[in-house]
């Protein structure tokens, strides 16, 4: 199982860490979450200066999002001026709006919350170098997450890097996920 991990990361990694756009499609538990979360973190500019949010991942549920912020807090345990924060719907959106005010780096969260985020003026996403999706299957099959993602999409930087990882990839969900990026440098695939 750990040589898989390593098919996937030696596929994605190399090219992730050049900022092109990742389309890579493997099966659950074979790693995906770690070349985004080591890609990105590669690439962070971590300055204390900077407060702009700098990578945003969306996932469809708030469980996965959970998920994903504890990755990056386990890879920046000797970051110290890299912050994550995760948003969901369902919560106080003022926690939020206070979680907003420490400047995360990072955020994590699902696409109705974002979104709802970016319209308040909440969250800044002017500045975003990095757009990850997780599990963009289930968000590409549910039209209303589509649309919040698509929104989403077109409030962050037209210069952004896009990374999209699924288990499954249907034709028509890979059409739809070119649609939002340029150049993709690799699809690895895992289907053993």
């Amino acid at each position: 199982m750990k040589s898989s991990h390593r098919i996937v990361q030696h596929a994605c990694i190399p090219r992730a860490i050049t900022n092109k756009d990742v389309l890579c499609q493997a099966k659950s538990g074979m790693g995906k979450t770690a070349v985004f979360v080591i890609s990105t973190l590669q690439m962070l500019k971590e300055d204390p200066e900077n407060q702009d949010i700098q990578v945003l991942v969306i996932a469809h549920t708030r469980e996965l999002a959970f998920q994903i912020q504890k990755e990056y807090i386990r890879f920046t345990q000797y970051m110290p001026n890299v912050k994550t924060e995760v948003f969901f719907g369902g919560r106080n959106i003022h926690l939020d709006q206070k979680a907003l005010a420490n400047h995360p780096a990072i955020v994590v969260g699902t696409p109705g919350r974002i979104l709802d985020l970016i319209r308040r003026g909440w969250m800044k996403v002017d500045k975003l170098r990095h757009f990850v999706v997780d599990e963009c299957d289930h968000i590409m099959e549910s039209i209303s997450m589509r649309r919040d993602l698509q929104d989403i999409f077109m409030a962050c930087p037209v210069d952004k890097q896009v990374m999209m990882f699924t288990a499954t990839l249907p034709p028509e969900t890979k059409a739809v996920c070119l649609k939002f990026m340029k150049d993709v440098a690799v699809s690895a695939r895992n289907d053993d």
